[in-house]
């Protein structure tokens, strides 16, 4: 399916690299589901710079399983049509601030807990909520955002890491169960972006050092990260399933 013939919902579209993931997505056709949690005024601001015909704002807490179906149930109302991919994009709370993070001597499961429960409580849902469509459609495509520090663990952001290395694992294991429904799983991961609101307060000299570590000799940008979302939802990845894509100049090389 050509990705302007799909549907695409975007969690945690309203801000950061969600809103590059959905600019990206719309400039290719798209018709969006954006979904939001606390950025009402930028996710609907958003939908109208697409334009509300092809992209619909909703909110839900992607955590909680009864409001992430009613938002699938919305769009189905909205656009007459199943969602057929999704981008799992959506974080719980963090501070993306190494100094301040706990360090292995003080870190409690508690922390830990709170990172499963956005990040793969978040996609189990999404998935399970939108799988009847797009086996009704006979085609689907899942997306799951994750990162290069479980490749490259330079900074103590251990509860995030964790997490999106356990939604590495569930990309595997997923892409294995659905692939003969014709649903293909894979991950998209990044490291630190120029700019988003996670890196804002990042030091110059430290986008310096990763812009000189890497071949490409700059630091990637969302608009960069978000385009290469457009791979796997293409049918230029028509037999591409189960694999993680890193995207960060080549800072990690697999």
């Amino acid at each position: 399916m050509l990705i302007k013939d799909q549907i695409v919902l975007i969690t945690g579209a309203g801000r950061g690299l969600g809103t590059d993931l959905a600019r990206s997505f719309a400039r290719e056709g798209a018709r969006l589901v954006l979904n939001y949690r606390s950025s009402e005024s930028a996710t609907q601001e958003l939908a109208a710079e697409i334009g509300t015909d092809r992209a619909l704002a909703v909110r839900a807490d992607v955590s909680d399983p009864e409001q992430v179906a009613e938002l699938v149930a919305t769009a189905l109302a909205h656009f007459g049509a199943p969602i057929t991919t999704v981008i799992n994009n959506a974080l719980p709370d963090f501070s993306f601030n190494g100094d301040a993070r706990s360090k292995a001597d003080g870190i409690g499961y508690t922390e830990f807990g709170a990172q499963f429960t956005g990040i793969i409580g978040g996609a189990l849902n999404t998935i399970q909520a939108t799988l009847p469509g797009m086996k009704s459609a006979g085609f689907g495509n899942i997306v799951n955002i994750g990162t290069n520090l479980f490749q490259n663990p330079v900074v103590p952001y251990h509860d995030y890491t964790a997490a999106k290395a356990a939604l590495l694992s569930l990309t595997r294991t997923f892409a294995s169960d659905l692939g003969p429904e014709n649903i293909r799983v894979n991950m998209i991961s990044g490291g630190l972006l120029r700019t988003t609101d996670a890196s804002a307060a990042t030091p110059e000299e430290v986008f310096d050092l990763i812009a000189g570590s890497t071949p490409l000799r700059r630091v990637t940008t969302p608009a960069e990260f978000a385009d290469a979302a457009l791979l796997f939802a293409s049918p230029w990845s028509r037999a591409v399933t189960g694999q993680n894509l890193v995207v960060d100049g080549g800072l990690v090389m697999n």
